[in-house]
């Protein structure tokens, strides 16, 4: 039987995706061929690279002018890359601020242009902005912003204003509907809400495709091949050999999802799960939940007991009752809920059940 896993990343699979998994690893589709022993090159790997996409762009509602790519290097390559893609030395990318992931975003980009933060918090991240608290200046090609911050459990719950975006959507990609074509790149690494680690999704408009050719013919030397979008659209994904396991798995993810009724449809068990834990931490002064109420994540709930004294007895006591994943990020401490997609409601109404009897015997 397994366990309830509210692990950040990689995060919980569903067992049915598990299992085809496992049978496709020592023979594929009837074949004779393991899934991670054939060629990326293969008829076989081709139709699991374009049923991938194919997937993606139906779920998310992606422009058929838009192009996607599976890349390697995670996330935190996308922060460099996405800059030298899109910028020139000179040129500003302005960056919200909201936690670690977006920190390391503009850091990165500072490598390769003149980019800068245009807002952060005054004291904790415990949120994300109003509208009125930012202006875009003109001259700035791109407005980033990290949609989900996973440490201190925050979401934007409207697009932020600026004339181009740039979005991480590492958390909290295929997790409620967004509006693809109000950004210029989307970027997330897939070991969240899209399968195991090792897979970064990106999107891009016409306009960032060009633009990373552009950026190509005025950098000394050009872009970088494992660096350059452009390069990588006119290889499809495969100018290198590409994760094939991690696009099979991608594959099995979304029509996992689809078979459930798509992005709309995971949103409103989202919606649900996330209330019933809030209001359980609402419920009383036991629990001190970090994230401000406008600003509150729906896949990571972060929270601290008001003695934190009870912590290291909490996560011992969760873990014998099969709740496992519960402890704080390293940074900041306290208790810490993912609940993505494959994260079933039963394991959020199982830790709420031991949040309450916890709270009944230490309270």
């Amino acid at each position: 039987m397994r366990e309830h896993n509210f692990t950040a990343g990689p995060a919980v699979l569903p067992i049915e995706v598990v299992e085809q998994l496992q049978k496709a690893l020592p023979n594929y589709n009837q074949s004779g061929l393991g899934l991670m022993e054939m060629s990326h090159r293969s008829k076989a790997f081709d139709d699991i690279i374009l049923s991938a996409k194919s997937r993606l762009r139906t779920l998310l509602n992606i422009p058929e002018e838009y192009s996607v790519l599976f890349l390697q290097g995670g996330a935190s390559m996308q922060f460099y890359m996405s800059a030298l893609n899109l910028l020139g030395p000179s040129d500003v990318g302005e960056y919200i601020d909201t936690g670690t992931w977006s920190t390391k975003a503009v850091k990165e980009a500072k490598r390769c242009s003149d980019s800068k933060v245009i807002w952060a918090p005054k004291d904790s991240y415990n949120r994300v902005p109003n509208p009125n608290e930012y202006t875009p200046t003109e001259d700035a090609v791109y407005l980033h912003y990290t949609s989900n911050n996973t440490i201190y459990g925050t979401q934007f719950h409207e697009l932020p204003k600026g004339q181009r975006l740039v979005a991480d959507l590492s958390s909290d990609i295929c997790s409620r509907t967004i509006d693809v074509a109000a950004h210029e790149l989307i970027y997330a690494g897939a070991q969240k809400n899209l399968g195991p680690s090792g897979v970064t999704v990106v999107i891009l408009s016409p306009w960032a495709v060009e633009r990373s050719r552009y950026i190509h013919t005025i950098r000394s030397g050009g872009l970088q091949s494992m660096l350059n979008y452009g390069l990588m659209v006119d290889k499809a994904s495969l100018f290198n050999t590409p994760n094939t396991f991690g696009i099979y798995a991608l594959e099995v993810m979304l029509k996992w999802l689809q078979e459930l009724g798509g992005v709309s449809a995971i949103a409103e068990v989202n919606t649900e799960k996330s209330n019933l834990l809030y209001q359980a931490l609402d419920s009383s002064d036991f629990w001190t939940p970090h994230a401000e109420r406008q600003s509150r994540s729906q896949m990571n709930v972060t929270f601290k007991i008001k003695n934190p004294d009870l912590e290291p007895i909490f996560l011992k006591k969760a873990a014998a009752e099969g709740l496992h994943g519960l402890k704080g990020h390293r940074s900041v401490g306290g208790l810490r809920a993912s609940i993505y997609n494959a994260c079933p409601l039963s394991s959020v109404q199982a830790l709420v059940n031991f949040m309450n009897n916890f709270e009944k015997t230490h309270g």
